[in-house]
């Protein structure tokens, strides 16, 4: 279960780019025309906007792992069948 959340994180990470069939020369026009439509003196407030988002996006995934860990530690205390002396 772990592993498939692993996946997840790394698919959105990394496969946002392979999905669209961008390279590296789309991503250059790409921020080139960011740079003309704001300007350089609003990148870095769209920069730490994105930096924000970023940030709330891997905590959710870190109390997602962190609730599946629990839930998995629950579990494992349930199944285990108790010994009678």
């Amino acid at each position: 279960m772990l592993t498939f959340v692993f996946q997840i994180q790394e698919i959105m990470t990394l496969g946002i780019l392979l999905i669209f069939g961008l390279g590296t020369q789309e991503i250059i026009f790409i921020a080139l025309i960011i740079l003309l439509l704001f300007g350089g003196s609003k990148i870095p407030e769209l920069m730490k906007g994105i930096g924000k988002g970023v940030k709330s996006f891997k905590d959710g995934m870190a109390g997602i792992e962190d609730e599946l860990k629990s839930d998995v530690k629950k579990d494992e205390t349930t199944s285990k069948p108790e010994e009678k002396k």
